[in-house]
């Protein structure tokens, strides 16, 4: 016998909170709202795993980090989902969602039909060949991020040699939080500098000395193609595709993440490996939204499709989402997502901000406008006007600043003085 509920938010990730706060914003009633997750816990801030909760002292743990405290919010635990009525079904892996029945199908059968349907599944790690053996890790979830922490103490009893495979978010993140736990770290990437889809290599440089100043070594151009494991079956050495090898006790592997869309293809449209939705984030199934990770949304501000992966627009995009559906249900209008692509990253006493695009056509090159011991920062423009912005160890003031710029579009002229005049 199936079981509804008038709204279903499919996923249990960083939108699924977000989501849930603002159908209780909204006016949702108790009963109406129930959140289908394969996670054993209440929805949480996932950016803790890489940092917080890696710490050798005082490290995240939950209730701690649940929604929506990264963003200054509730601490959404059990007890909150309870008093506002929104059932948490947990350990549930949805296999089959039939969007013209409008009914989602779990690995045990049970059938859950809704009338209007988020979908907040997020993305999942992609994996390298043949790398399931024990010491080998990937980092999404919780359960992934107990593994790590239990890995790490029993590696610290040996040599201490951490391999980690990747120069993106994750490859940085993790690298740091390892030298932060003593450990002697390899970092391996194929591209001539870490972070390329945003850094260039100047900025990258800076990070990389900063790194390698606290005791790393860097590979560039390094990519695994196997792994050499002892008589236990657990990874003893990472294998280069130029023959070398690096000795390990743990390896980490951050190469990026693909968008979980696969209970939705071929029922809506998709577009960028993503699915295809409208600035409400209703895709091309009425009553059916994806928010987060998955959705490819118009870029306002830019004239475009885009797909992002970050927590600034799971968060967001999950409120949109929900308002949209609610005015939608009462006859009223909102404005369209408005959104300026917003990425950030703390590592050890570093913290930096970007605003804004440089990967648009006709984007020029980096241009540094300010270059401190520990602060720096650099601007990308098209036709003179700023198109994106960059900046290392700002003030929270200096980063609304950039945050404003990148919306209003500046010329470079009046940027630089509005800069200076802030500095002065």
């Amino acid at each position: 016998m199936a079981i509804s509920y008038k709204y279903i938010v499919l996923g249990g990730g960083v939108g699924a909170g977000y989501a849930a706060r603002e159908f209780s914003r909204e006016g949702a009633r108790s009963g109406e709202v129930a959140i289908l997750s394969k996670e054993a816990v209440a929805p949480y801030e996932r950016p803790a795993l890489s940092k917080g909760y890696l710490f050798p002292r005082d490290a995240a743990r939950l209730p701690d980090f649940h929604v929506c405290v990264g963003s200054g919010g509730e601490q959404q635990d059990f007890k909150w989902y309870a008093q506002r009525g929104i059932d948490l079904i947990l350990n549930t892996e949805v296999v089959k969602a039939d969007l013209a029945a409008k009914a989602l199908t779990t690995s045990e059968g049970h059938v859950y039909n809704y009338d209007i349907l988020v979908v907040a599944t997020g993305s999942t790690v992609i994996k390298l060949p043949h790398s399931d053996a024990a010491g080998i890790h990937y980092l999404r979830g919780i359960d992934e991020a107990e593994a790590l922490v239990e890995a790490m103490s029993k590696a610290k009893e040996s040599s201490r040699n951490a391999i980690v495979i990747g120069g993106g978010y994750m490859g940085m993140e993790l690298s740091a939080a390892l030298i932060t736990n003593e450990f002697k770290v390899t970092m391996v990437y194929p591209k001539p500098f870490c972070m390329p889809k945003l850094f260039t290599a100047d900025i990258a440089s800076f990070y990389e000395e900063f790194y390698q100043a606290k005791g790393a070594t860097i590979v560039k151009g390094g990519r695994a193609s196997g792994f050499e494991l002892d008589s236990q079956g657990h990874v003893k050495a990472v294998v280069l595709s130029d023959g070398r090898k690096l000795d390990a006790d743990i390896v980490i592997v951050g190469i990026g993440a693909k968008p979980l869309t696969g209970l939705l293809s071929g029922q809506v449209d998709e577009e960028q490996g993503g699915i295809k939705v409208d600035g409400f984030f209703e895709t091309s199934v009425e009553n059916v939204y994806a928010v987060g990770d998955i959705a490819t949304f118009p870029l306002k501000l830019y004239g475009d499709m885009r797909r992002v992966e970050h927590v600034d627009h799971a968060r967001k995009s999950a409120i949109q989402a929900v308002q949209a559906i609610r005015a939608k249900e009462e006859g009223r209008s909102i404005a369209p997502y408005d959104y300026v692509p917003f990425f950030y990253s703390r590592v050890f006493d570093l913290s930096w901000q970007f605003y804004g695009d440089n990967v648009g056509d006709n984007v020029g090159d980096a241009v540094i406008f300010v270059a401190k011991a520990r602060k720096f920062g650099c601007y990308w423009a098209r036709d003179d006007l700023i198109m994106g912005v960059f900046l290392e160890g700002g003030s929270p003031a200096e980063n609304q600043d950039l945050a404003k710029a990148a919306r209003e579009q500046p010329s470079v002229a009046e940027f630089l003085a509005g800069w200076n005049r802030a500095t002065d």
